[in-house]
């Protein structure tokens, strides 16, 4: 009789974040779960007829009940048949409806990378359950404050919040000032000016440059501002926010009084700050592990820097982790694909002896792609390119929405986010 095929040998890893690299992480595993070259294959691999058989068992840990698609929150913000497919809910992802993943909705209060245990609150209860594991990978990204993203941990909730600030600025009789001309404010200035022509909509900023707090060019700024009066926001240049406070009205419509540092004013019946106060969400992480600002200390090969307990074990992508560049969701992909390569490279070496071929990050220039109204811009060292081709080109007609899906190979329920 054959002899019988060898058990797979079990592998517990724990992703912590949902979103473009913690859904990265879990899909290219489930690929090697299989023998399958991973999916986001940027480097050639080989699967080895005569590797052991491993089955990695994935649970993933996400404050949220879905993936968010965070370049789209700007239109989220203004368009209900946008907002619905913006949220995805994890049920709702027919590939990852696997007996290999689990997902827990919750947070990690702390991660002890010597004993490889983490803690994670339950959603709803705050209810703590200690989870072990063999590799783990932060892919927390950000907390991003209102109105930058929505705030609702279930997709309920956050069809109620879209939907109550989207008729707050649908009625917004003495126009939408939104502060900030970071790629944020840009962004939703835009996007409400297209979904809502007949609003005034405002955009102020408080240096003579906008993205003045990146590091790309100044082509690029002016393009940018071009695009911004080409779709109809009226902008302030120079223009740093005091203050604002509510003012009488005669009809009883909202009205606010805005007052700047330049000794201007301004009316609006809505104010949206849109500038980012957005820290790492990485303090479940030892201390070592962290820079003075939350990131995630990394090396090339995405481990934990050596001094941190058990390192090559513990792993970081995406916006949380400290790298070169302007954080974007195809470099927290980019990053997820290499956490389970590695982890894969580094289950071999234990099993087998396998020298190891690590996949590693490089250095990345500041770049950008960022839509503005029906046009894009997209900047970086070779130039600086904007219109509706660039639009077409990077974002298609979703915000990049279906792009991700693609790349991350996930299909949704039927009938769902189509």
């Amino acid at each position: 009789m054959p002899s019988a095929s060898p058990a797979p040998v079990t592998v517990k890893v724990l992703v912590a974040g949902g979103s473009y690299a913690g859904l990265s992480v879990a899909v290219n595993l489930l690929d090697l779960n299989r023998g399958a070259s991973p999916r986001m294959n940027w480097e050639p691999f080989v699967t080895e007829k005569d590797w052991p058989l491993i089955r990695f068992d994935i649970t993933i840990v996400d404050e949220r009940d879905g993936f968010l698609h965070i370049v789209g929150a700007p239109l989220a913000l203004a368009d209900t048949e946008y907002s619905k497919k913006a949220w995805v809910p994890f049920k709702d992802m027919t590939d990852l409806q696997d007996e290999s993943v689990t997902f827990v909705h919750g947070s990690l209060s702390r991660v002890d990378c010597a004993t490889k245990k983490a803690t994670i609150l339950q959603h709803g209860t705050g209810e703590p359950t200690v989870l072990d594991y063999d590799y783990f990978c932060a892919a927390t990204g950000y907390r991003r404050v209102w109105p930058v993203v929505p705030q609702s941990l279930t997709y309920q909730e956050y069809l109620e919040e879209t939907h109550a600030h989207i008729q707050k600025v649908t009625g917004a009789k003495h126009g939408v000032l939104v502060v900030g001309g970071g790629a944020v404010g840009i962004e939703m200035a835009a996007e409400l000016k297209l979904t809502m022509p007949h609003l005034k909509v405002t955009l102020a900023h408080s240096r003579d440059k906008l993205l003045s707090s990146e590091g790309l060019s100044d082509e690029c700024k002016d393009v940018s501002l071009d695009l911004v009066k080409d779709a109809n926001v009226n902008v302030l240049m120079n223009h740093r926010l005091e203050s604002y406070k509510p003012i009488e009205t005669t009809d009883d419509s909202v009205k606010h009084s805005a007052k700047f540092t330049n000794g201007e004013k301004t009316e609006a019946s809505v104010v949206i700050v849109g500038v980012s106060h957005s820290i790492p969400a990485t303090d479940f992480l030892p201390a070592s592990a962290l820079d003075e600002e939350g990131k995630v200390k990394i090396r090339s090969n995405l481990m934990l820097p050596s001094e941190v307990p058990n390192a090559r074990f513990h792993f970081c992508a995406g916006d949380a982790a400290k790298w070169s560049g302007i954080k974007r969701c195809g470099g927290a992909m980019r990053g997820g694909h290499l956490v389970a390569m590695n982890i894969h490279q580094l289950v071999l070496q234990d099993l087998i002896g396998h020298s190891p071929v690590y996949g590693e990050l490089e250095e990345i220039p500041p770049m950008i792609v960022m839509a503005v109204g029906k046009k894009a811009v997209a900047s970086g060292p070779h130039g600086t390119n904007s219109g509706t081709d660039v639009m077409d080109k990077f974002f298609g007609n979703d915000l990049y929405l279906s792009g991700c899906w693609k790349w991350l190979g996930i299909r949704v329920r039927e009938g769902l986010h189509s």
